[in-house]
């Protein structure tokens, strides 16, 4: 253990504008679908990830993998795989109830972001380590840690000035035969980030009531 050098105190009054601030900004962040092909810094990529190492996880183990996929054949490969997998949901495997949960948002099988936007950040779950010498070793509380992980690189994104989408296509493990990753990682999501098309257009949504998502006791 060291001692706790990093943490900053301010005055009461500094933090409560900080938090508005900090809430002003995040609450412009809209998931988008239409993306400019222009390409990102890696340096500025690069800052998002390392934030979003700096998540809590169980047992400190930090059971992540972040693959960035900038090249052409590999998004192409990517959007073919996930596009089969989304016309098999859409017409056969997708209850009727949650096709309609779906209609407002837009979405269908079709995922040309998947080629446009000039990123694409694979996140993989490490749902066990490997020693050098082969021993496997237990991960703990590795979705909640993936997903508090996944939840501070979106902010990155979205605090540096890009946008971003969650995709999420099922069965998703193509992805470690396309991106050549071990038996030990699962596919959690892919986020889809880059400057937003000139014309782009999210749906009509209202933020949640304080009410409806909190209480105080």
């Amino acid at each position: 253990m060291v001692t706790l050098k990093a943490f900053r105190r301010y005055p009461m009054e500094e933090m409560q504008r900080r938090a508005g601030e900090f809430y002003r900004d995040v609450n412009r962040r809209r998931t988008v679908r239409d993306f400019t092909d222009t390409p990102l810094p890696r340096e500025l990529i690069e800052n998002c990830l390392k934030a979003a190492d700096t998540a809590p996880s169980g047992a400190n183990q930090h059971p992540w993998h972040f693959v960035v996929v900038e090249d052409a054949n590999l998004k192409r490969e990517i959007r073919i795989h996930a596009e089969e997998e989304e016309r098999e949901f859409y017409e056969n495997r997708a209850p009727q109830e949650w096709l309609e949960a779906l209609a407002p948002l837009g979405t269908d099988a079709e995922k040309p972001f998947l080629e446009t936007a000039p990123c694409l950040i694979v996140i993989f779950a490490r749902v066990y380590g490997v020693l050098p010498e082969g021993q496997k070793i237990k991960h703990y509380y590795v979705n909640e840690s993936v997903g508090i992980a996944t939840g501070i690189l979106i902010t990155a994104l979205h605090h540096s000035g890009l946008v971003s989408l969650t995709h999420t296509p099922s069965p998703m493990k193509f992805l470690n035969g396309c991106l050549k990753r071990p038996e030990n990682e699962r596919p959690f999501l892919i986020l889809v980030a880059g400057l937003p098309a000139g014309d782009a257009k999210v749906p009509d949504l209202k933020r949640r009531d304080l009410s409806e998502i909190a209480t105080f006791l």
